[in-house]
């Protein structure tokens, strides 16, 4: 069964740094490409970041452009979403998804997207 769980959300001042992570259970994650997601309490889910199967090639939605970085490790099956300057409208719950035919050629869509984690929330907050 194909699983995956993120971890590393909490609380964070503004201009603060998160880091995410996000760990395949029972699968290779080397075959995948790996997006984050986020959802805001009353809004639809967004994309946030993608990385394709290799980790050649890396998209962020522009909300995300120049504060965040998204990397994997495919050796320890597991990908990584550092977030910086971080604002109260980064504030949401992020979930990882894993898709087997995107090629993370644009910021990533929900339909795109085969296999979810269970979410971790961010809150940004003074």
């Amino acid at each position: 069964q194909l699983q995956l769980v993120e971890s590393g959300g909490g609380l964070v001042q503004p201009g603060g740094s998160l880091g995410l992570s996000c760990a395949a259970v029972g699968f290779s994650l080397g075959n995948y490409a790996i997006a984050w997601f986020r959802q805001a309490p009353g809004k639809e889910r967004e994309g946030v970041s993608c990385i394709s199967s290799s980790g050649s090639r890396v998209k962020h939605a522009d909300s995300a452009k120049g504060r965040f970085t998204i990397s994997r490790d495919n050796a320890k099956n597991t990908v990584y979403l550092q977030m910086n300057s971080l604002k109260f409208e980064d504030t949401a719950v992020y979930y990882c998804a894993a898709s087997s035919f995107s090629l993370c050629l644009s910021s990533p869509r929900v339909s795109e997207y085969d296999y979810w984690g269970q979410g971790t929330h961010v809150t940004v907050s003074s």
